[in-house]
C-alpha cells in the first residue's frame, strides 16, 4: 500500500471485483450481507491484527486474542447483527511458544463464552515475520434490515456511544508518551486500548431506529468522513459535546493538544450513528435499556464534508483525521 492509501486501494482496486455481488455492499460497509436460503440474512466480516501494528509485543496474549475477537464483534454491532460464530486464521512466528499460545487461547475462550459465539474452525500457518491473527465472523440479522453507512439523512441527529479517545490515549500511555497519571486513570486508558468494548447489544437495539451506522475504528473524523461519503451528506460535529472519560479529560486538561487523539486517534470501537430528530426520546429510551450511554454530538447537513466546530461555532482544525494503513 505504499502507492495508495488503504481506502483508495479498496475503492480503486478491490471494489470493482465485488461489483457483480450485491451482498458485498460495494465493499463500503462494516460487513457483507447475504440472503441465506430464505432463512434470514447472513452477515460476514473479517478483521486482522498484526504484531507491532495493532498490538504491542509485550501485551498479554489473552488480551491480544480478546481484541482480535472484539474488533470483529464491533463490525457486527455496526450492522445490527447478532454474532453467531468465528473462523480464526493464525500466522505464527517462532517467537510464540506454547505458553504464549495457551494464554492466547484462554483469552479467546473467555470472550467466546461471554459473547455466546462459537469457534467454527480456521487455519494455522508459520511465518518468519511478525505474527498475524485474522478472524472471519458470521452473524445473523434474524429477519431485520441491516444498519448501513449509506442511510444517513439530512436533518438527522448524530450520536456516538461510550467515550472517545481512550484507546488512542491508552496507546500513548503504553508507549511512555503520557506520564504522571494515577494508577486508576492509567489502568483505564490502557485497558481501553487493549480491550475494546463492542456494542453488540446497542447495535441490536438500534435496528429500525438508526439510519446511518458504523463503528469507529480509524478515528472519529475519518470514519465520519466515510459515513458522509456513503450517504452523500455532510456532518457538523460539536467538539464540546464529545464524550470523554475522566481519564481522557484529565490528560487533555494537562495536554490540550491531545484533544486531537479524540478527533482522529482510532481504537475507539464505539458506534457512530444517525437518527431522526423526532426520535431523540426513542433513542434515549432504547439505549438506556442496553446500559450503554450515548451522546448527541452533532447533525447531518447538506454537503459532503465533516465540519468540527468549537463552542463559538468556529471550525476546528483536525491535524490527523484518523488511521489509514499505507499512509
Amino acid at each position: 500500500m505504499a502507492r495508495r492509501g488503504e481506502f483508495a486501494l479498496i475503492g480503486e482496486v478491490f471494489a470493482p471485483l465485488a461489483a457483480s455481488c450485491p451482498a458485498a455492499l460495494g465493499l463500503g460497509d462494516d460487513a457483507a450481507v447475504l440472503d441465506w436460503r430464505g432463512r434470514g440474512d447472513l452477515v460476514v466480516s473479517a478483521d486482522a491484527l498484526v504484531w507491532g501494528v495493532h498490538f504491542l509485543a509485550d501485551d498479554p496474549p489473552d488480551t491480544i486474542a480478546r481484541k482480535c475477537l472484539r474488533t470483529n464483534l464491533s463490525d457486527m454491532a455496526a450492522m445490527g447483527a447478532k454474532p453467531v460464530g468465528v473462523l480464526l486464521s493464525a500466522a505464527l512466528s517462532p517467537a510464540l511458544d506454547d505458553a504464549w499460545m495457551e494464554g492466547f487461547a484462554h483469552g479467546l475462550g473467555a470472550d467466546l463464552a461471554d459473547f455466546s459465539v462459537g469457534l467454527l474452525g480456521g487455519d494455522t500457518v508459520s511465518t518468519p515475520g511478525p505474527a498475524q491473527f485474522s478472524i472471519t465472523i458470521l452473524g445473523s440479522m434474524d429477519g431485520h434490515a441491516p444498519l448501513t453507512r449509506s442511510a444517513a439523512q439530512v436533518g438527522d441527529d448524530l450520536w456516538v456511544s461510550g467515550t472517545l479517545g481512550d484507546g488512542a490515549l491508552g496507546l500513548r500511555v503504553r508507549q511512555g508518551q503520557i506520564l504522571g497519571l494515577s494508577e486508576d486513570l492509567r489502568g483505564h486508558l490502557v485497558e481501553r486500548y487493549r480491550l475494546p468494548r463492542p456494542r453488540v447489544g446497542l447495535g441490536l437495539a438500534l435496528r429500525g431506529l438508526a439510519h446511518g451506522c458504523m463503528d469507529i475504528s480509524d478515528g472519529l473524523c475519518a470514519d465520519a468522513g466515510h459515513l458522509c461519503a456513503a450517504s452523500r451528506v455532510g456532518l457538523v460535529i460539536d467538539a464540546p459535546a464529545l464524550p470523554l472519560s475522566e481519564a481522557a479529560a484529565t490528560v487533555i486538561a494537562d495536554h490540550p493538544a491531545l484533544f486531537q487523539a479524540v478527533l482522529g486517534g482510532g481504537d475507539d470501537y464505539e458506534l457512530l450513528f444517525t437518527a431522526a430528530f423526532a426520535d431523540r426520546d426513542a433513542v434515549a429510551a432504547t439505549t438506556a435499556a442496553t446500559g450503554v450511554a450515548v451522546t448527541r454530538i452533532g447533525a447531518v447537513v447538506a454537503g459532503t464534508a465533516v465540519d468540527v466546530r468549537d463552542a463559538d461555532g468556529k471550525s476546528v482544525a483536525v491535524v490527523a483525521a484518523g488511521w489509514s494503513h499505507g499512509e
